[in-house]
């Protein structure tokens, strides 16, 4: 705990300060001290999470006929502008987070936003590990030499390797 002085009053502030420098015996001047305690800072609180949005984004794949210039703009910059009261006609409606369809996802959680496995082909952890195709009948493995990956020596074999 500590202890801090301030003044009083609002009299006893700068005005006070101001004549006691002119006064014959500064040490005789009465000066108001007050104590104060300053409490601890509070334990911070609980941090609240935020419910996260779970909801989906929605995207329509869509087919517009344009003029061939307008073609050739949108396949040159990825983007054209229409005129107004344009009709586009909508292929699929899709949620761009976890690619699923309107009609089978609507109303339920966007799984991207819970967790995106699905589009990584599934838990890596509980998939089976691919199989090598056998080799054809005839053929034989030949282990070849070791590689150095590392060092001057490998540096030295890529630069001094003929093309």
């Amino acid at each position: 705990m500590t202890t801090a002085t301030a003044p009083l009053s609002p009299t006893a502030g700068r005005a006070f300060w101001q004549e006691s420098l002119f006064l014959p015996n500064p040490a005789s001047a009465e000066l108001p001290v007050v104590q104060t305690k300053i409490a601890p800072p509070a334990p911070p609180a609980d941090p609240v999470e935020a419910p996260k949005d779970l909801s989906h984004t929605w995207v329509v794949a869509a087919e517009i006929e344009v003029e061939p210039r307008i073609a050739s703009i949108a396949d040159f910059r990825g983007s054209f502008k229409t005129y107004e009261g344009q009709r586009v006609d909508a292929l699929e409606v899709y949620c761009r987070g976890c690619r699923r369809p309107y009609d089978e996802v609507k109303g339920k959680d966007c799984d991207e936003k819970v967790d995106n496995r699905h589009l990584i082909g599934g838990d890596q952890s509980i998939r089976k590990k691919r199989k090598l195709p056998p080799p054809p009948k005839g053929a034989a493995i030949i282990p070849g030499g070791t590689i150095q990956r590392r060092g001057i020596n490998a540096y030295m074999a890529g630069v001094t390797r003929p093309r």
